[in-house]
């Protein structure tokens, strides 16, 4: 698990229930599947974040770090009410660092009734709220839910359609248009993030796409993505891939180099954008 805080051995978890009471409380967001949860500084948004690690994921990137947070029957059941309690507690100090509470995952918007009812927990806690999210089941998150929505982290993970599909299994148009929706809703910030994989997202053409995709998104909207963060690819979650037994094809694929990475951030940058 990626939790620094223990593996969740402190929060109550779900009562038992039965079948159907389970999936209406599932549907309606008062539990929810969680992997893990940690308190850490300027990664998952700006100061100290509480960020709570969802189950579940429609995506298969080739290079996810947490592939154990695929399924959601995997996770831990856990009330709503006990992560607003938890958000409660560390209030002040999320307040007092300019941090707040950051949901991730696996992808946190296939639980995005759960979603709704944390965001709204915390909104009304007066603490600082970030989605981290790919964007590609973008159509589940409500408009209240978005308005409570402070910060939303878009992993943009292709511009070229084919390689989308070639790293995730999935299509890239719901990314795009998730992240137009938050151009067009006016309020929220953004912050995308860009894999950067040898042999598989760092083409020339398919960067120059990514980066054109979020200028067009400040074009909608004047100051929509503040941040554009190149992250460079690392084998960290290789050994979770050999525990669970699944196969992994970037097995020798080696970390960027200096000069690519600083390549890709220059055609980020061309564009206008402020590049980490």
């Amino acid at each position: 698990m990626a939790i620094t805080n223990g593996a969740l051995g402190d929060v109550v978890t779900a009562p038992a229930a039965d079948h159907h009471e389970h999936v209406t409380r599932l549907r309606t967001g008062e539990v929810g599947s969680i992997n893990s949860w940690e308190l850490v500084t300027a990664v998952d948004g700006p100061g100290t974040r509480l960020t709570v690690f969802m189950n579940g994921c429609p995506l298969r990137c080739l290079y996810c770090q947490n592939p154990e947070t695929w399924f959601l029957k995997d996770g831990v059941e856990v009330e709503a009410s006990e992560i607003i309690s938890r958000i409660g507690r560390y209030a002040p100090l999320l307040r007092a660092t300019g941090g707040g509470l950051t949901l991730s995952g696996g992808e946190i918007l296939m639980q995005p009734a759960f979603a709704a009812r944390v965001l709204r927990g915390a909104r009304e806690l007066g603490v600082h709220t970030a989605l981290d999210t790919s964007g590609f089941l973008g159509r589940a998150l409500t408009d209240q839910a978005l308005a409570d929505t402070d910060l939303v982290l878009l992993d943009v993970k292709s511009g070229d359609p084919e390689t989308y599909r070639r790293a995730t299994g999935e299509a890239l148009e719901p990314t795009l248009e998730f992240g137009r929706r938050l151009a067009r809703e006016g309020r929220v910030e953004v912050w995308v993030r860009f894999v950067l994989v040898p042999g598989l997202t760092d083409e020339w053409e398919n960067v120059e796409k990514v980066a054109a995709y979020v200028a067009s998104l400040n074009e909608l909207r004047p100051g929509t993505v503040t941040r554009a963060e190149v992250l460079p690819f690392h084998q960290l979650g290789r050994e979770k891939w050999h525990a669970l037994g699944r196969p992994y094809t970037l097995e020798d694929t080696q970390p960027p180099a200096t000069e690519l990475i600083e390549r890709v951030r220059g055609q980020f940058r061309a564009r206008g954008l402020t590049t980490y």
